[in-house]
C-alpha cells in the first residue's frame, strides 16, 4: 500500500507544519540538479562555476573493414558498440526505451518514495544484467504525524513507544522498515527473473534528496538513515553508499560524518566532462570518497565512476 499522506516523494505538496514536524518538500525534477549543488564544498570559497559545455557525443566503434577480395560476397561483421558509460533508471522509464548498451547499470527499486514500488523492477533488472545491476532505494523521515507507516508500538530492532513516538528510536525503526520493504521487493524481482544469486551481493545506494519527506531536526533524519543502513547490513549487504548533493546532504543530515566510511554518488553534473572533473576536484558529501558522478546524456541519467 502506498501512503497517500506523508511518505511523499515526486510531485505533490506536503502538509505544512511547524517546529520539528516541518517537512521539506520541493517539486522534484528527477535528478536535474544544477552542478553547483554537487560542489557545495566549494561554495564556502566562491560561487559555483557555471557549466556551459554540451554532453559529449555518443561514441560507437567503427565497423570492421572487410577483408574479402573485390567482388567477394563475405564481409566482416561490424564491431559491437562500445560500452562507454553507466546509466541509472527507475519507474519513470517504465513503458519507455531504456538506455542502450550500458557499461554498468543501477536500478531504482521504489516508486519515488519509501514504501512504494517500481512496477518495472524485474524488467529493468533484466536490462541491467540481472544480478550485475546495482540498486538504489528512496529514503525519507516524515515523522509520526504524517506517516501511516510510522512504527508506533514497535519493539524491535528498537522500542518505539506508542505514547512517545517522535524519537530517534522510532525514526530508526522507520528507516529499518523502509529498507526492509525495498529489499523484499528486490528479492521478489530476483525470484520473478529466476536469478539464483542473492541481492546482498550487489551494491545498494540510498537516495537522499530534499524532494522526499524529512524532519527539521537533522538528528532524527540521521537515525532513519542509520536504520536503513543497519537493515541492509543485517541481510549481508556489504556495499552501501549514498546518492545526494553536498547541499541536500547538509540540509537533511546537518552534514553528518557518521557515514564517512561509505562512498558518495554525486548528482547533477551537466556533462560527462564536468562529471569527470568532479571526480578529481570534489570531495564526497558523506566525508568519504566520491565514487561516482551522475550527468545528463541524451535524456537519460548517465554515470561515470571516479
Amino acid at each position: 500500500m502506498i501512503d497517500a499522506s506523508a511518505d511523499l516523494g515526486y510531485g505533490g505538496a506536503l502538509p505544512q507544519t511547524s517546529g520539528a514536524s516541518l517537512i521539506y518538500s520541493i517539486r522534484r525534477a528527477r535528478r536535474l540538479f544544477a552542478s553547483a549543488t554537487l560542489v557545495g564544498a566549494a561554495l564556502a570559497a566562491a560561487a559555483a562555476p557555471a557549466f556551459a559545455m554540451s554532453p559529449s557525443a555518443e561514441r560507437t566503434a567503427t565497423p570492421a573493414r572487410s577483408t574479402a577480395p573485390a567482388g567477394g560476397t563475405t564481409a566482416a561483421k561490424p564491431a559491437a558498440p562500445a560500452k562507454t558509460r553507466g546509466y541509472d533508471i527507475s519507474y519513470p522509464q517504465c513503458g519507455k526505451a531504456y538506455p542502450s548498451n550500458p557499461a554498468f547499470a543501477i536500478v531504482g527499486s521504489d516508486g519515488g518514495r519509501v514504501f512504494s514500488g517500481n512496477p518495472c523492477l524485474a524488467d529493468q533488472l533484466r536490462w541491467g544484467g540481472d544480478d550485475a545491476a546495482e540498486v538504489y532505494i528512496n529514503t525519507g523521515n516524515p515523522g509520526p504525524a504524517l506517516s501511516s507507516f510510522w512504527p508506533k508500538g514497535q519493539t524491535t530492532p528498537r522500542v518505539c513507544d506508542a505514547n512517545n513516538a517522535d524519537t530517534a528510536d522510532c525514526a530508526y525503526d522507520y528507516g529499518w522498515n523502509a529498507a526492509k520493504d525495498s529489499y523484499q521487493r528486490v528479492e521478489a524481482a530476483y525470484a520473478a527473473r529466476g536469478i539464483g544469486a542473492n541481492p546482498n551481493g550487489t551494491a545498494w545506494w540510498l537516495d537522499v534528496e530534499t524532494s522526499n519527506s524529512w524532519r527539521t531536526v537533522t538528528s532524527l533524519n540521521v537515525a532513519a538513515l542509520q536504520g536503513e543502513v543497519d537493515y541492509l547490513r543485517s541481510r549481508g549487504v556489504t556495499k552501501v553508499g549514498f546518492y545526494s548533493t553536498t547541499v541536500q546532504w547538509g540540509t537533511i543530515t546537518g552534514g553528518t560524518k557518521v557515514f564517512a566510511p561509505m562512498p558518495s554518488w554525486g548528482a547533477g553534473a551537466p556533462s560527462e566532462k564536468a562529471a569527470k572533473q568532479h571526480c578529481i576536484s570534489t570531495p564526497g558529501f558523506t566525508g568519504g570518497r566520491l565514487a561516482m558522478v551522475q550527468y545528463l546524456f541524451n535524456g537519460f541519467d548517465a554515470n561515470v565512476r571516479c
